[in-house]
């Protein structure tokens, strides 16, 4: 039987909103419930009605009337799972997280790293996302390990106060001279209601600013290994600057080269990598610099390249010295 609970809010949930903090504890339960049962006077803080966006205080306590939660939640088949920790400590944690799994579940997808941390670490009160990659992207996530820490860094991110660089192999040769892609980005979905982005004219009214400066690391038979930084942190961003300058990034299933990826796929060979599988996109999120947002400090991580991609580049490498 579902019983009347009575939350005293603590450090990690203080500052949230009163729909956010429900929909937390309440899992399983729908939104359109949750927020019902707000309006309806059933939720109480510090026994007097509540709005959706009250903003909980620590110390505050959170009547929480009985609700049946779905039977999935109360099973939940999340695995537990740690990832590669480049730094933590009692504010924050940055891993180095790897290709092919997504950064929280939706769309399909049942649970990713920040479901299966909490999943690992049930002794944390608070573990949420500061920032995205793509799924298949790898490389340096942060997580905050207390709100004002969460609040503080996506500050930073927002004010653009933050340096991300990617280690990104391209099809072709890219020009050295090329050191600034300022092209305008448009999201938006496609019939079948997938996500997706495209480049657009300066002036077309859906287009956001997007600014990518580029350095060309070492240059291949075939291909580009460069650093990208990221002036603005857009959907897609690297993946569709790179193809919209004709240079798309190796292993990208959405905007790359469909051939060129299904044949490295299979190792059939692709400028010099005979024999060599990839199946995988060539992004790879290499360094974070951030300031701490207890201590103020810089803090500057990085994440060594993931052995398949180490591999890859070492097979190009190889080619190119043994046609001297």
């Amino acid at each position: 039987m579902a019983t009347v609970r009575r939350v005293m809010i603590d450090e990690g949930s203080a500052g949230q909103r009163l729909d956010n903090f429900l929909i937390k504890i309440l899992k399983g339960v729908p939104k359109t419930h949750v927020y019902r049962i707000i309006r309806s006077g059933e939720v109480r803080v510090n026994k007097g009605r509540a709005a959706a966006d009250t903003r909980l205080e620590m110390g505050d306590e959170v009547r929480v009337p009985p609700v049946v939660q779905a039977e999935k939640a109360q099973h939940d088949t999340t695995p537990a799972r740690e990832f590669p920790v480049l730094y933590e400590d009692d504010c924050l944690l940055a891993i180095n997280k790897p290709a092919g799994v997504a950064v929280h579940g939706g769309s399909g997808v049942s649970f990713g790293v920040i479901e299966q941390l909490r999943r690992a670490r049930p002794q944390a009160k608070f573990l949420e996302l500061v920032h995205r990659l793509d799924k298949e992207t790898s490389g340096i996530l942060l997580i905050a390990k207390k709100r004002a820490a969460l609040i503080a860094l996506q500050d930073q991110f927002r004010a653009r106060q933050t340096g991300k660089t990617y280690a990104v192999l391209v099809e072709g040769a890219w020009p050295k001279s090329k050191k600034v892609v300022d092209v305008a980005l448009h999201k938006f979905l496609t019939p079948e209601g997938e996500r997706r982005v495209m480049a657009v004219a300066d002036d077309n009214e859906d287009g956001r600013r997007s600014i990518s400066l580029v350095q060309v690391v070492q240059a291949f038979a075939e291909h580009s290994l460069l650093d990208v930084t990221i002036k603005t942190g857009r959907t897609h961003q690297i993946r569709v600057h790179m193809a919209h300058e004709g240079h798309p990034i190796v292993g990208d299933e959405k905007y790359g080269d469909f051939a060129r990826n299904k044949a490295l796929a299979k190792g059939e060979g692709c400028g010099g990598a005979q024999g060599l599988r990839f199946a995988r996109m060539f992004l790879h999120a290499r360094y974070l610099r951030f300031e701490h947002p207890a201590t103020h400090e810089a803090i500057e991580l990085t994440a060594p390249l993931p052995p398949e991609c180490a591999t890859l580049v070492a097979a190009l490498h190889h080619a190119i010295h043994a046609k001297d």
